[in-house]
């Protein structure tokens, strides 16, 4: 009985697990897509000082940075290993996308819009 249960609890631990990561990874790829369509530059960290560098960067996130006078932003994906750069444009343009993508993202599907037609409540 307490193996069954120790191991039912692993199972689902796992599947918790698995969704997590899942969801982690879509996330990461959603804002890759958008960074790409604003006109990011995916750069491969090739030599140790630039993989050391794409670590150190807040995971995750756009950051500003500072290169040779220059404002730049960039996002690192570290299980790529890979640096998406922008400039201020591309950045801008980023910004504009998230936002459309958010609202669609909010929009009700088909099948929410039917089922507020025929709610027993009528229009509110």
């Amino acid at each position: 009985m307490k193996n069954k249960l120790i191991k039912h609890s692993l199972t689902i631990l796992a599947v918790a697990a698995a969704f997590a990561f899942v969801t982690g990874c879509s996330t990461t790829r959603q804002t890759e897509d958008l960074l790409s369509a604003a006109g990011f530059k995916a750069q491969p960290a090739t030599t140790a000082p630039q993989q050391a560098h794409l670590k150190s960067l807040p995971d995750h996130k756009v950051s500003s940075v500072r290169k040779d006078g220059k404002q730049y932003f960039v996002y690192p994906d570290v299980a790529r290993n890979v640096l998406y750069t922008g400039q201020s444009a591309q950045y801008e343009q980023y910004k504009k996308l998230r936002a459309q993508q958010q609202l669609a993202d909010e929009q009700p599907g088909p099948y929410e819009q039917e089922e507020i037609q025929t709610s027993v409540w009528g229009a509110w």
